[in-house]
């Protein structure tokens, strides 16, 4: 939204719905993340921000806010990885039969899992529509994640969520399995991306049968999988006879913290390029690279969330800024702020 918009255009209904369609566990919301993020707003001259009226100030503070509100994904070594990776997988399993081979990516939380595998799934979906532009039936990419204590219904349920088809009290698992092998293998959907897998458990009746659904689905659909959670190689998704299985046939990717180290300063520049504030510094977001790193423990998740809540911060008070105390006020998740170490507490009085 540009200042010029009426301010009665946001509704508060139009603002669920349109959150409901950014969900990237739809298709109308894969779409629009496919799409791309709207521009960034421009970063207006004194001159011209001085003669903004209240309501223009605020519409123009809003969009900025919302700009930094956005989740930046930056192109990692991970990510990078991740997708070099999984194209060459696809590619590999182009004219398989059966057995085809996906990937995992693993690691702690806030490393960027997520980010590396909707980068991976967005890779895919670009270079689909490059190759048949102007066809709109086409469902290259399908993404779901797995719900806690998930039963194999539910995650045929999710499919079908996806794709849009009503899943109903009475369907039975037989119906909603062939109702989405049907809908992707007519629309091509090659990849299937399966986040917080690590919420399947062999050990447990109802992990197996979730294991046995997707691996049924693997079978019957013309994709490759490509699933993403915490801490893979101890989780209770590789135990048993399954797990074997599923470690012989997938490729393991796994992501670790950042080391202090010339990728970490360039993630901190790239981060501070995107700032939109009207008194802040260049160049001074970099200089605390060592402090970030020490504060966030080389976390991607957790720098980005503290560079982002810094900025609000700092539109929200009027500082334009951000500093080392703006960044100190910025809460972090409770993993980053209880493994600090002696001289990581001491960095922060």
């Amino acid at each position: 939204m540009t200042i010029s918009e009426p301010a009665t255009g946001r509704t508060p209904l139009k603002e669920a719905d349109a959150e409901a369609n950014r969900q990237l566990t739809t298709l109308e919301g894969w779409r629009r993340f496919a799409a791309g993020p709207p521009s960034p707003p421009v970063l207006l001259p004194p001159a011209e921000l001085d003669g903004l009226s209240p309501v223009e100030q605020a519409l123009y503070d809003e969009d900025r806010l919302d700009h930094h509100a956005r989740m930046l994904v930056v192109a990692t070594s991970f990510v990078e990885k991740t997708v070099v990776c999984g194209r060459r997988l696809v590619l590999l399993n182009r004219h398989a039969i059966s057995a085809r081979r996906g990937l995992m990516v693993s690691g702690l939380p806030g490393t960027g899992k997520t980010s590396a595998l909707t980068q991976l799934g967005l890779a895919h979906e670009l270079l689909d529509r490059a190759r048949h532009p102007n066809v709109a039936d086409r469902i290259p990419v399908l993404y779901i994640t797995v719900p806690p204590a998930a039963t194999a219904r539910m995650i045929a349920a999710e499919f079908a969520r996806f794709l849009g088809l009503p899943v109903r009290a009475r369907s039975n698992m037989t119906d909603i399995i062939e109702a989405v092998v049907g809908v992707c293998t007519d629309t091509r959907t090659g990849l299937v991306l399966v986040d917080e897998i690590h919420n399947v458990s062999q050990v447990t009746r109802a992990g197996a049968e979730v294991s046995d659904t997707l691996k049924y689905f693997s079978e019957r659909l013309p994709a490759t999988f490509a699933y993403a959670g915490i801490n893979l190689e101890t989780s209770e998704l590789l135990a048993g006879t399954r797990g074997a299985q599923i470690a012989s046939r997938f490729t393991l990717v796994p992501t670790r913290p950042f080391p202090y180290g010339a990728e970490w300063k360039g993630l901190v520049a790239t981060m501070e390029q995107t700032l939109l504030l009207h008194d802040h510094p260049p160049g001074s977001l970099v200089k605390l690279d060592r402090y970030l790193h020490r504060r966030t423990d080389g976390m991607i998740g957790a720098l980005s969330h503290a560079i982002r809540g810094a900025a609000i911060d700092a539109i929200l008070t009027g500082t334009e800024r951000i500093t080392k105390t703006s960044l100190d006020a910025i809460e972090l998740d409770h993993a980053a702020e209880t493994s600090a170490s002696p001289l990581k507490n001491a960095t922060r009085q």
